[in-house]
């Protein structure tokens, strides 16, 4: 039987969403081992000057514990 965890992380990036959620990941898995998924709990932006600014994603990260 697995036994697994989750974690919360929040990520930003100035490129996307998607950008923010697979830089999460990344710099999660460097500190996390046997990490399985994410699942995008939010989603928002900060607004400069009237235009989007950045990209930010609150992320539920889900790894097996050994």
């Amino acid at each position: 039987m697995a036994i697994m965890k989750v974690i919360e992380v929040l990520s930003e990036s100035s490129e996307s969403w998607e950008d923010a959620t697979a830089k999460g990941v990344a710099k999660a898995s460097k500190s996390v081992d046997h990490v399985k998924s994410a699942f995008v709990q939010s989603q928002s932006v900060t607004v400069k000057d009237g235009e989007v600014d950045k990209y930010r994603v609150n992320l539920k990260i889900t790894f097996e514990v050994k």
